[in-house]
């Protein structure tokens, strides 16, 4: 087992090397030297006893460190003898220990790689759920809203029959084509594909507050293509009355349950049909890229005759000059028709007779998605400089604002 504890170090015996040395070099005074005889014999002996008296204690340490090392030796040679006995017996009872618990460590390895392999296959299955409870929902979604439609339908047609006193094909209205898209009527489906991508009401709502400051002081606003009544809901809360309108009953019908003022009604033919300078303001929030050149000219027209001085107008789009926005949202959505560039949406907005027209970039694409520049390195030089100016112009390019709102005023 690779992390095994590895066996102790053995404990050396004690070093006899210099007892037998010791013994016999710890006398430094030689008292049975010979001494020369006269006057020469007379001064070494006296200088004799002087050093003798200053290495008599000398003498006596070392004779006490001798003496304390030769009845140690002893006792530390049967201390060595005693732990390596002891060392031995806790080796040999160790062992098999040791051998179990590296057999229970690698059963506890198999055991968590066996749980990592079944969380495995559990996260594949929760995503897979979660996938097919997705669709599921969806399809409900669909299903509920078809179930209205076709009451709605239903309704309609018995009143024609009672007021015409004859039968009406219901599918007439199921493939009339919307005016101005030329693309078929989608209903309850178009419903749940909002919800499916483009954000749910509370996403729609936080996003579409941004323009309520544009509306504070107005009054009778018109939002166009008001979906779910995000929108409606937030201008209701402000006090600010508006109705809205939109060519999908299914949309309709969320809003009037939510007992917001919305028809189901062709934005031309509305805007055309009400009086001039009677509206204090437009909103159309992902409704122009629907629309075909020629109709998206006569509705910005008609809201000019229609609003007041004064009357801001709001269309909001995606942003096409964001290949990301293009790529990713506008082209996902089968009824848009054609992608507006934000200079075109405000040429349009200056030609219809509006001022102050202005373009308002929201939804940034998050910094930390987009291309990273590389740091100075002392091996590329200038290099670096240049990779990374192309890095930024990717940027301007593939990831920048994702949405973009023309806002305009009748003078």
């Amino acid at each position: 087992m690779a992390d095994t504890l590895p066996p102790p170090a053995p404990i050396p015996a004690p070093d006899r090397h210099q007892i037998g040395r010791l013994n016999t070099l710890w006398s430094v005074l030689d008292e049975h030297r010979h001494s020369p005889t006269g006057l020469r014999g007379r001064m070494l002996a006296a200088a004799r006893r002087i050093v003798e008296r200053v290495l008599q204690r000398q003498e006596e340490f070392n004779a006490g460190v001798v003496d304390h090392l030769n009845r140690n030796i002893e006792v530390a040679e049967q201390a060595h003898i005693a732990s390596t006995l002891m060392i031995r017996w806790v080796e040999d009872r160790m062992d098999p220990a040791v051998g179990r618990l590296d057999a229970a460590v690698d059963e506890l390895r198999r055991y968590q790689q066996a749980l990592a392999a079944r969380e495995r296959r559990s996260d594949a299955s929760v995503a897979a759920l979660t996938a097919a409870h997705a669709e599921m929902r969806a399809s409900i979604g669909v299903l509920q809203q078809t179930a209205q439609a076709l009451k709605r339908e239903v309704a309609r047609v018995a009143e024609h029959g009672a007021a015409t006193g004859g039968a009406s094909s219901p599918d007439r209205t199921l493939a009339q084509s919307h005016p101005g898209t030329g693309a078929p009527a989608l209903d309850s489906a178009y419903v749940g594909f909002e919800d499916q991508f483009r954000g749910t009401q509370d996403d729609i709502r936080a996003r579409v507050a941004e323009y309520l400051p544009v509306f504070e002081s107005a009054s009778d606003v018109l939002d166009i293509g008001c979906g779910r009544g995000e929108f409606l809901a937030l201008l209701r809360e402000r006090g600010i009355r508006a109705r809205g309108i939109d060519i999908n009953g299914a949309m309709v019908d969320v809003c009037r349950e939510q007992g917001l003022d919305a028809t189901e009604a062709d934005a031309l033919g509305y805007l055309q049909a009400q009086a001039d300078g009677s509206l204090g303001g437009l909103f159309a929030a992902q409704v122009v890229e629907h629309l075909e050149p020629r109709y998206l000219t006569a509705l910005l027209d008609a809201a000019f005759q229609k609003l007041r001085p004064g009357a801001p107008i709001v269309l909001e789009t995606i942003n096409p000059a964001c290949w990301f926005a293009f790529f990713e949202s506008y082209i996902r959505d089968i009824t848009h028709v054609r992608a507006l560039h934000p200079d075109t949406l405000k040429y349009l907005l200056v030609a219809a007779g509006f001022q102050h027209a202005d373009i308002r970039y929201r939804a940034p694409y998050p910094d930390r998605d987009k291309l990273q520049p590389i740091p100075p390195h002392a091996a590329l030089g200038n290099s670096v400089e240049t990779l990374n100016a192309n890095v930024e112009r990717l940027n301007r390019l593939l990831f920048t604002w994702l949405d973009y709102a023309a806002i305009g005023r009748r003078p």
